[in-house]
């Protein structure tokens, strides 16, 4: 049990980096970028190619950064100057990664057990690493939205015709969020690279799933409370769902059916937050019952 538990924290904190890149697309943007699932193998892969090649740790983690922000930018090129919209400029973007990764090592799995790592046989302070990692990059993004670009990426997610009104490029925005995404999420890629010690072109299958439900866990959890930043949020968010995922399978589930398991984790909770309870009763009263909610009265018919 305890096993699984150090397993589960660790890989939940490799994920938290993933969730911390999808936030900014998925949560400020509210722009539905499939390209993760190419530039979490591109990060795996390019880390892959520079210690393999003789390149050191640190430079492999960087060069996976520039890789990922870079699908970004394609991203944001195919639908900014091509006018195709978010979706498909993902999707697109995720196919045409696919053959890039594969040319960057050449094959489709590149093994890392004679590499550079920053994995040790300590699990405890590997965890402590990934911790002290995680809320690193919590602080940097918290400060990158109080500068006035990120108040500005802030704003492009919420009005984007008040960011035009003064003067400002949105699709600039988007752009910058959509590479600073791509980015963290090709950095979570080569980090789980070293965790998993190798590199595969379908590690980035169904990423997506789980960054959007470490983001949609941690909304469910914490939605009350004001204080929490959204970063925070999906850090949190992270460890519990891979902690949910790693209790499926030590009570017995097979490690096959881990997609499904994925699957029903973001059904459970988005219909947790669609049905809870309170939200069932104010449908109920809305809708069945016809009682006006608290503050709003129905102003009488005056020609009766």
């Amino acid at each position: 049990m305890l096993s699984m538990l150090l397993i589960s924290l660790e890989q939940g904190l490799v994920f938290a980096v993933l969730a911390l890149g999808v936030f900014i697309t998925y949560k400020i943007l509210d722009f539905p970028d499939l390209s993760v699932e190419g530039s979490f193998p591109a990060g795996a892969f390019t880390f892959a190619k520079v210690v393999t090649s003789g390149g050191g740790l640190i430079a492999g983690l960087l060069a996976s950064l520039l890789v990922g922000a870079l699908t970004g930018l394609l991203t944001s090129t195919i639908f900014s100057r091509l006018r195709i919209r978010p979706l498909l400029s993902g999707i697109l973007t995720l196919t045409l990664m696919y053959s890039l990764n594969l040319r960057i090592n050449g094959k489709s799995n590149v093994p890392l057990f004679s590499t550079p790592t920053l994995f040790r046989e300590n699990i405890v302070g590997n965890i402590l690493l990934l911790l002290v990692i995680v809320l690193a990059l919590k602080f940097l993004l918290d400060r990158f939205f109080r500068t006035q670009i990120g108040y500005m990426l802030l704003a492009t997610g919420d009005n984007e015709t008040l960011v035009s009104g003064l003067g400002e490029k949105v699709n600039r925005y988007k752009t910058i969020g959509l590479m600073l995404s791509n980015a963290l999420v090709a950095l979570s890629g080569a980090i789980m690279a070293q965790n998993m010690r190798f590199a595969d072109i379908n590690m980035g299958s169904s990423i997506i799933v789980v960054a959007l439900a470490s983001i949609i866990i941690g909304d469910t959890f914490l939605r009350k409370s004001k204080k929490i930043k959204g970063t925070t949020r999906a850090i949190l968010g992270a460890l519990i769902y891979k902690l949910i995922g790693g209790a499926a399978l030590y009570l017995g589930l097979a490690p096959t059916d881990l997609k499904g398991i994925n699957a029903l984790i973001v059904i459970v909770f988005i219909a947790y937050n669609q049905f809870s309870p309170s939200a069932w009763w104010t449908r109920f009263r809305k809708n069945i019952l016809a009682v006006p909610e608290r503050g709003k009265m129905h102003v009488a018919d005056s020609s009766s």
